[in-house]
């Protein structure tokens, strides 16, 4: 595989929709490897990633972006933006609807901002968890996308783009049930997510399924430790910084070990007695998880050290974030 070869189909996929709509669960069903942390928490993707699917004429990447939210801290802010210049630039958007529920105001509210974005794209409907309706319930879903078509019919002054507001109406080039649990017709996603993609080169060479950093990678695994069982307000609240890693010095070459020392980042004292927990029990849980997660990532047995700081409201200062990497 060469860097600069041309393809039949090469290109950029971003996916959206509400929190717990499937689309991280969806990128790594795709991409056949874990490149995007999981949380039943809003708002828990923090940054650009990109999953990348190899076929032998196609290359298929990934774009899975943060929430977009109405933001209350500058943090919001940052990432709100990194969601609109991603829209603007991607070939294709796919907009994640779980079939379990009801289309309701968070989804048009999302429609309508993708629509007023400037930027040449197509749109496809993805009717996620599908594993969890019958099939009258999804053919019923299936209907409330299309009807979606109508409502956006460029009749709408508030779905307009460029100086002349022009407004634009919506076409899904495809609406496809899926289910990334079970794995129902994700290859028919990805088949068809590729012929929606122009000509163009290899934008990344090799097979790895993420261009991510592995310190990136392991950052946020330990960040999806601590995510799982706080209180709704804490998880925005969260960070990782990687002090320091390393492969421990003097070990044999067919026994190595990982030495990662981390920090988990809060803003608060308060917050920082919720993550360590009753005699620290709780701190010990998210270890334990996050090595098992990050020793499948490398292959390899790690000793993880874990500590928590305070960073007093670093969502709302720019030189925290400038430092935290946002």
């Amino acid at each position: 595989m060469t860097e600069f070869e041309t393809l039949a189909h090469s290109g950029f996929v971003s996916f959206v929709g509400r929190p717990n709509a499937g689309k991280s669960t969806l990128t790594n069903a795709l991409v056949g490897a874990k490149v995007a942390i999981m949380s039943s928490k809003p708002q828990t993707t923090r940054h650009v990633i990109r999953g990348i699917v190899n076929r032998k004429d196609a290359q298929l990447v990934i774009i899975d972006t943060p929430g977009l939210h109405r933001p209350r801290t500058l943090l919001g802010e940052r990432l709100n933006d990194l969601v609109y210049s991603t829209w603007s630039e991607v070939d294709v958007i796919g907009v994640c609807l779980p079939s379990n529920e009801h289309i309701g105001p968070g989804d048009r509210y999302l429609i309508r901002e993708i629509l007023s974005t400037p930027g040449k794209r197509k749109m496809v409907a993805l009717s996620t968890k599908a594993d969890l309706v019958s099939p009258k319930r999804m053919a019923e879903h299936l209907l409330e996308i299309q009807a979606l078509e109508t409502e956006f019919d460029g009749s709408d002054p508030s779905v307009a783009v460029g100086a002349k507001g022009k407004t634009k109406k919506l076409h899904w080039a495809e609406i496809i049930p899926v289910s990334a649990l079970t794995g129902e017709q994700v290859d028919v996603v990805a088949d068809e997510l590729i012929k929606l993609l122009p000509e163009g080169p290899r934008f990344f060479p090799g097979d790895e399924p993420t261009d991510e950093p592995l310190e990136t990678q392991i950052s946020e695994l330990i960040r999806e430790a601590a995510l799982e069982g706080v209180r709704d307000e804490l998880p925005h609240s969260i960070t990782v910084v990687i002090d320091e890693m390393k492969d421990r010095e003097g070990r044999p070459k067919n026994k190595p070990l990982l030495d990662i020392f981390a920090s988990l980042v809060v803003e608060r004292d308060s917050q920082k007695g919720i993550i360590i927990g009753h005699k620290g029990e709780r701190l010990k849980e998210i270890g334990a998880n996050a090595r098992e997660q990050i020793k499948g990532l490398v292959g390899y047995p790690v000793y993880l050290s874990l500590h928590v700081k305070v960073m007093k409201d670093w969502q709302r200062d720019p030189k925290a974030l400038n430092r935290l990497g946002f």
